[in-house]
């Protein structure tokens, strides 16, 4: 009986072992950054890209505004980059303007499945910031699913309920 308890001691040992994270672990995979596209795609994705590495630098509380300059000044110079609305989405939910960010986050969405570039972090992220956006703008209830959603699926980055410049970064 004694063997008998300690084997299902072990066992349980190993199969909770097996379903927590493992901080950074990450399931495996490394989590999604924008530096890691960055110098990917033509010429103009490329600049674009690098204009918002730029914006995510400096988008502080008090920088918001020259931020948001980098942001559109990509889209400029871009405007079918994906990662561009995905940036100005987060960085309108940071700013309290979740209806404004709801557009940015659809227009993203589609953009990211037209070209079939979806990372599973990019659907964490879109979810995430949508919930964020839904919540200010007060959907509590789809929005906390959708949060829910984002914290499962990309933990070390929706851990605390938000999408950070320095984590998309």
């Amino acid at each position: 009986m004694k063997n008998f308890s300690l084997l299902s001691l072990l066992l349980l040992g190993i199969v909770l072992g097996c379903a927590l994270r493992i901080p950074g672990s990450y399931g495996g995979r490394k989590p999604f950054h924008l530096h890691d596209v960055a110098d990917g795609g033509d010429a103009a994705r490329r600049a674009s890209q690098h204009l918002l590495l730029e914006g995510l630098a400096t988008d502080t509380q008090e920088q918001a505004p020259r931020a948001r300059d980098f942001y559109e000044r990509s889209l400029q110079v871009d405007p079918g980059n994906p990662y561009a609305y995905l940036v100005l989405g987060r960085h309108y939910v940071e700013q309290g303007e979740g209806t404004r960010a709801l557009g940015f986050l659809e227009k993203a969405r589609a953009l990211f499945r037209g070209e079939s570039a979806v990372h599973p972090d990019i659907e964490a992220h879109l979810a995430g910031l949508r919930g964020a956006a839904l919540s200010a703008s007060g959907d509590t209830a789809q929005a906390a699913s959708l949060l829910l959603h984002a914290q499962r699926a990309a933990p070390e980055q929706w851990s605390d309920g938000q999408l950070s410049a320095d984590e998309l970064r």
